[in-house]
């Protein structure tokens, strides 16, 4: 009787957030994004009673996900949400992209809402409050969870087996980033590694955002390779314990050619990244939204009409690095059955940011749901199963 009451409530409030949304979207972009991270740092917002499907379940990097659903970077940039954004169900969470130096980023407006399309063009910049405000923050929680795991004679989330990570139920993620006048950026990425890596399941090398003049350039072969051997070298010289160092990631463009994907490919290999996240927003504009007048505002497109794109790119990563290295699907996903495409075109774990921003909290419960029926219709056991299934 009780469980049934949790799982009404919990299923309820979500359904219920639903109302909001139309007020949210009588805002201006930017000030809807500060209300709905300000809710979710205070604890403003549904949190999940029930558990996740065991089909969902995977192990990735010896870590235990209870979902492959993730919020990407973007939504929370400065970590003041990850107690409330993991509550909402998310298998994982990544903060950031993160900078050494705190910065303002590009000059507002500088996000716009293509509503009929599902989509958002951004022209941020990295408007971080840096690294060490990150990491202030991050160390706060860091410590307060261990606090409650020593006061508590439960077990806590890491025991037995459960799924979860330095964030405590769910897995932590730490998108680092560069400042845009800084002319040494593998210092910048070194910066983020030796302040913020304690507090992260894994690690993010974002080299793709459009909206930092240069960044882009760190793709090609020799730069990437020179920049991933100094950002590794950095995180292996620390001291770890007995869980070893927070795995390391690319965050790559969906706008890049063929040979572009085969250099990332062999530069991953050869210096065995633990993962790549494929892909971040988009400086072409589908010819779905050219009616639209916003969609000559600079910056990177992400949401629906992303989907195809990054879909095609992710399939094309996981051929040429013969499925070996982890990849994250993200891009235009905005139900099960979108992020079930993503795992068949190779992705281990899937991200959404602009399907979250116009669907809010119901949105996680739906697509985990969805996800799960996808697979047994098929008749796989587990995520791992699907994974590359639509590739050669």
């Amino acid at each position: 009787m009780i469980i049934a009451v949790i799982f009404f409530c919990s299923g309820w409030l979500f359904s219920a957030t639903k109302l909001v949304n139309p007020f949210f979207a009588l805002l201006d972009p930017e000030v809807a994004h500060r209300l709905a991270v300000s809710a979710a740092a205070r604890g403003w917002v549904p949190r999940e009673k029930r558990p996740d499907p065991s089909i969902l379940e995977l192990e990735v990097w010896g870590r235990k996900f209870s979902n492959p659903i993730g919020l990407a970077a973007g939504f929370d940039k400065n970590a003041e949400a990850v107690e409330g954004l993991l509550g909402l169900g998310y298998g994982f969470v990544e903060v950031g992209s993160v900078t050494p130096v705190p910065q303002v980023g590009n000059p507002k407006p500088r996000i716009f809402r293509l509503r009929e399309e599902r989509a958002i063009i951004n022209h941020c910049g990295f408007n971080s409050e840096g690294i060490q405000a990150v990491a202030k923050r991050l160390g706060a929680q860091h410590g307060k969870r261990k606090l409650d795991e020593s006061s508590s004679t439960s077990p806590t989330a890491n025991d037995g087996g459960k799924p979860g990570g330095k964030a405590g139920p769910g897995i932590l993620g730490v998108n680092l980033g560069k400042n845009k006048t800084s002319e040494d950026a593998a210092n910048d990425y070194v910066q983020g590694v030796h302040t913020l890596s304690q507090y992260a399941d894994y690690l993010v090398i974002n080299v793709s955002s459009p909206n930092t003049p240069g960044l882009r350039q760190l793709q090609g072969r020799k730069q990437l390779k020179d920049l991933v051997k100094k950002v590794q070298a950095a995180r292996d010289e620390m001291q770890w314990g007995d869980e070893g160092p927070p795995p390391l990631l690319v965050k790559i463009a969906p706008d890049l050619s063929k040979q572009d994907l085969e250099d990332i490919a062999a530069v991953a290999l050869a210096l065995q990244v633990d993962g790549l996240i494929i892909s971040n927003t988009t400086i072409s504009r589908p010819d779905s939204i050219s009616q639209n007048p916003l969609s000559q505002e600079v910056g990177g497109l992400s949401g629906k009409p992303l989907f195809d794109l990054s879909t095609s790119v992710l399939k094309e990563m996981y051929n040429l690095t013969r499925g070996k290295i982890p990849l994250i699907g993200c891009g235009g996903v905005g139900s099960g059955e979108e992020a079930y495409k993503k795992i068949r075109s190779g992705a281990t774990l899937v991200q959404l940011y602009t399907a979250f921003a116009y669907g809010g909290p119901a949105l996680i419960p739906r697509i985990k749901a969805e996800l799960a029926e996808c697979l047994e219709r098929d008749g796989y056991k587990s995520v791992h199963e699907a994974i590359g299934a639509d590739c050669i």
